[in-house]
């Protein structure tokens, strides 16, 4: 059985290299949602960015018919393209992006936006975790690139079922520094951490059961024993990889963790963004793809 609740959040969990996998420990899933009513979540014992370091990041905040704020998080992929979880988007109206900022207080730009487009396989009526949890926000104004302000590259076609185990991955957000039971505070500052990647049958074997972890998901736990991880408020944010050009390439968008809280042993999970070109392209009229081979993708010029 699956239980699904919508927080969002960049947490540590307390899971040290090579301990080994309690299965009899309750593993249900979680999107990684902030609803913010009164307190906002944020990275737990991570580090904070300095300027410019994440300069593709964003900060979302969305509103329902009734007025209730939420927060996300998100990446700049064009001048006026943003992607982020599909939950991040659904039964949400109204969305506010802050861009170019490490400090929630003192964004660069901030556009408000209605454009709202969640993957035709995601399901907004159903309130749990879904496997196609990727959504696009377009903008009604271009944002200027800049030192702080950078899209994103996305992982290409032919990564999209790259083995990503055993290496190091970055995560990055606005999310809760640890479980509220904890006392987890709400940050202004942006924060990343280190994960390390695990194979899709490990990933499973955490969540028995569990039909939403596909070839589209990939997983991460903490690394080595700093035990960071995403928790309530970091969905939609990136997950990257340097690759083999030396150039950071966004190999996840923050999706689910565990019930057990931000603090436990679980991995999250992200969706695999390479899997997603054609519906991207679709909606958006780019193509974002590129090929290992000649490195095509330009995006990346002032």
């Amino acid at each position: 059985m699956e239980t699904w609740q919508l927080f969002g959040l960049l947490v540590i969990f307390g899971l040290a290299q090579g301990a080994s996998i309690e299965l009899n420990t309750p593993a249900y899933i979680e999107s990684l949602r902030e609803d913010v009513e009164g307190s906002q979540g944020r990275i737990v014992a991570g580090w904070e960015a300095e300027e410019g370091q994440i300069p593709y990041q964003i900060s979302l905040r969305m509103v329902n018919n009734l007025g209730g704020v939420s927060s996300c998080g998100g990446s700049i992929i064009h001048h006026n393209w943003v992607i982020t979880a599909a939950h991040c988007l659904a039964n949400r109206i109204t969305f506010v992006v802050r861009f170019g900022l490490i400090n929630l207080t003192k964004p660069k730009y901030m556009v408000e936006s209605r454009r709202r487009f969640l993957h035709p396989q995601y399901s907004e009526q159903i309130p749990r975790v879904q496997t196609h949890d990727i959504a696009l926000l377009g903008l009604n104004q271009d944002i200027p690139y800049g030192p702080n302000i950078q899209p994103a590259r996305l992982q290409n076609s032919e990564q999209k079922n790259l083995v990503y185990d055993g290496v190091r991955l970055t995560v990055s957000g606005y999310g809760l520094t640890d479980d509220r039971i904890n006392g987890g505070a709400a940050a202004e500052v942006l924060r990343w951490v280190y994960l390390l990647g695990i194979t899709t049958a490990e990933c499973r074997l955490w969540y028995p059961g569990s039909s939403v972890i596909a070839e589209q998901t990939l997983c991460a736990k903490s690394y080595n024993d700093t035990a960071q991880s995403s928790c309530q408020g970091d969905s939609g944010g990136p997950l990257t990889n340097i690759d083999t050009d030396g150039k950071p390439t966004m190999v996840g968008i923050v999706s689910f963790g565990s019930s057990a809280g931000c603090n436990s042993p679980f991995p999250s999970a992200y969706v695999r963004p390479g899997h997603y070109h054609d519906w991207i392209k679709e909606v958006t009229g780019i193509n974002f793809d590129w090929k290992n081979s000649d490195n095509t993708f330009k995006h990346y010029s002032y």
